[in-house]
């Protein structure tokens, strides 16, 4: 699934760049490609590759059939590491011998569609259900499978946005200013954030001299300093403090009120 993704945007890439797909090269796919291996090397884990092959949709002939340019997805029973990562994930969270074996054998009834999931209106259930409701009403005769899909399928698939909110709520409540009470400070962590928000829907925010200020500094170059940024993503914490001293010596404070005098 992940390799045919990749596939997919080279194609874009190189057709909206106008080169070979077999024999040209673009920094720009190679970049993209770097972040997109980055990020499924940190989701490749047994807990993410567990919840990937709980999810319904992804075992839906609507879903595998994959895109009109003729290449068929992988299902989650079919993709060797997903395998190899959910095997990993029954193995710790079932302890008893007998509710891993069992569970093996509910995971093969669920995944190839036999006895009561072999049924017309579940199997249809499968390409317009969300999962948990689908495990919900269907998953009545899977119990160790059904209560796994409750705790794993209800639960974000990523920290980023807690670690962001705790990196801004620091910076407000900090030793000097440690007597601020609770709805306080969340009302200006309301407002930091969104104001940041608001800032990058401005023109301004990609050109003149206070382009990109939140990523480093009023004269943080984003266009040159693209490659030391492949390993990171736009929602991860690090990009927030990343500059270099090299260009810049003393970067000026930039005013947020400047930005968002006409939001206010």
């Amino acid at each position: 699934m992940w390799d045919t993704m990749i596939e997919k945007l080279k194609v874009i890439v190189f057709e909206h760049e106008g080169k070979d797909l077999i024999t040209g090269q673009s920094n720009c796919f190679a970049t993209i490609q770097g972040i997109l291996v980055a990020r499924w090397n940190k989701s490749n884990t047994p807990l993410h590759c567990m919840a990937h092959s709980l999810v319904p949709k992804y075992y839906h002939e609507s879903w595998l059939k994959g895109e009109s340019n003729g290449l068929r997805r992988l299902a989650p029973n079919e993709d060797i590491e997903i395998s190899q990562n959910r095997l990993k994930c029954f193995q710790r969270y079932f302890k008893d011998p007998n509710d891993l074996k069992k569970s093996s054998l509910e995971y093969g009834a669920f995944c190839c569609g036999n006895g009561y999931f072999g049924e017309p209106h579940v199997i249809d259930a499968m390409g317009y259900e969300e999962p948990l409701s689908r495990w919900a009403n269907h998953g009545v005769n899977v119990p160790l499978l059904q209560s796994l899909a409750y705790k794993l399928l209800s639960q974000p698939a990523s920290s980023s946005c807690c670690e962001r909110n705790w990196s801004t709520f620091s910076l407000i409540h900090s030793i000097k200013r440690n007597k601020l009470a609770t709805s306080r400070v969340e009302d200006l962590v309301f407002i930091h954030y969104n104001l940041r928000l608001l800032s990058r829907r401005k023109e301004k925010y990609t050109s003149g001299p206070s382009k990109y200020w939140d990523l480093g500094g009023d004269y943080f170059n984003i266009d040159e300093s693209i490659n030391d940024l492949v390993e990171l993503s736009i929602d991860e914490s690090q990009l927030e403090g990343v500059f270099f001293e090299d260009e810049v010596q003393d970067l000026q404070e930039f005013d947020i009120e400047e930005i968002e005098e006409d939001d206010l």
